[in-house]
């Protein structure tokens, strides 16, 4: 199998066709644009991996206005970071957000080593594309990117066979994306190329009467946008099930605790999670003898990308509870601090009024 596909068009004729329609049509307004800096680049880079923009724009917003510069993020804590990180998902970015940022002050004196592709993509969460990207729109130099709607739009073009992300498959994708790339306009031509993937040749509906490409699609030709790029091959979602200690005070806050740096809402802040009642019950005689454990709450469930998780609130009272232990604060759902939380936890807290006793509506 040939490492890549045979082009439909002449790389200066595929530029010219796509820098026409970006002039035209594309996004030229996004915040990340408005001062294209390496920070605010790599920033709205991390945001965007895998969220929409609409989606991003208001959490780039406020990151911005409380970490400017990279400096300010590197000085931050990791609660800080996540704080303002919460609801964004995939929280991992976050995380490496802020360890890259103390990387990059420590071995690059605070400046983003956009000079290298391999410097770039050796910091915590940056691969290769969001190298490229970050590189190329920031400093204008070429630089090749190959994100989920690059590959999406490039594997309809060609009618490329197979799941983009086996090994074989990306090689040829990237093979195509390192042909098409320009050396001028390139900051434009990665906007433009992704915006293509982000507006028109979306996953579900493609947009093919606006496409600058339609008549050369292969894809399009044979009436099978849909079919290409083939979907990741399905596996059954497993079902996990976790009991959530909501433990309140006579004063209405509620116990948290700070997850594991890794894992699971790594270094988010949560409820105690137990397997079984038997385990929330032997938790409370150490830690909190003398609660009271009151009816369980209606349970829901959360997805993540590999697995569901079905999660029952188990609501308990004490009346004092003095030492918490290491990891642990009281949290009052009436006056909340800027910590990070897991997403169903955050909804769980935001329900809560300080001596409610109702249960609240399910997240």
């Amino acid at each position: 199998m040939s490492e890549m596909p045979t082009p439909v068009l002449e790389p200066t004729v595929f530029q010219q066709r796509l820098l026409a329609w970006y002039d035209r049509a594309g996004r030229h307004d996004l915040p990340w644009q408005r001062q294209r800096t390496p920070y605010r680049v790599w920033v709205s880079e991390i945001m965007l991996q895998q969220t929409q923009v609409t989606t991003v724009i208001p959490y780039f917003e406020r990151f911005m206005a409380r970490f400017p510069t990279l400096e300010a993020l590197a000085e931050a804590t990791q609660d800080e970071v996540l704080h303002l990180w919460t609801g964004l998902g995939y929280y991992a970015r976050g995380r490496n957000l802020h360890k890259a940022a103390r990387q990059v002050v420590a071995e690059h004196g605070g400046e983003l080593p956009v000079a290298s592709l391999e410097a770039m993509a050796a910091l915590p969460g940056i691969g290769r594309s969001t190298a490229g990207a970050i590189i190329a729109q920031s400093t204008g130099r070429r630089a090749v990117i190959l994100d989920g709607n690059v590959k999406r739009s490039l594997a309809r073009l060609h009618a490329v066979e197979g799941w983009p992300g086996r090994p074989a498959v990306e090689r040829r994708l990237w093979a195509l994306a390192e042909h098409y790339t320009p050396e001028q306009r390139v900051a434009d031509y990665t906007q433009a190329v992704m915006d293509l993937g982000a507006t028109l040749c979306r996953r579900g509906t493609p947009d093919c009467s606006r496409c600058p490409f339609a008549d050369v699609c292969v894809a399009h030709a044979r009436g099978e946008e849909r079919r290409f790029p083939e979907s990741k091959p399905k596996k059954a979602l497993p079902t996990r099930t976790t009991l959530m200690l909501v433990l309140r005070d006579a004063e209405g806050r509620v116990l948290l605790e700070q997850r594991p740096a890794s894992g699971l809402w790594g270094g988010l802040w949560g409820l105690p999670q137990f397997d079984d009642l038997a385990a929330l019950r032997g938790w409370l005689d150490v830690h909190a003898p003398g609660a009271a454990i009151d009816p369980a709450w209606p349970a829901f469930s959360h997805t993540f990308s590999h697995f569901r998780l079905d999660i029952t609130p188990q609501p308990a009272r004490i009346g004092r509870l003095d030492a918490v232990g290491e990891a642990r604060c009281w949290y009052d759902p009436g006056n909340p601090e800027r910590i990070g939380l897991a997403a169903p936890v955050k909804a769980l807290l935001a329900s809560l009024a300080p001596f409610a006793l109702a249960a609240p509506a399910e997240p």
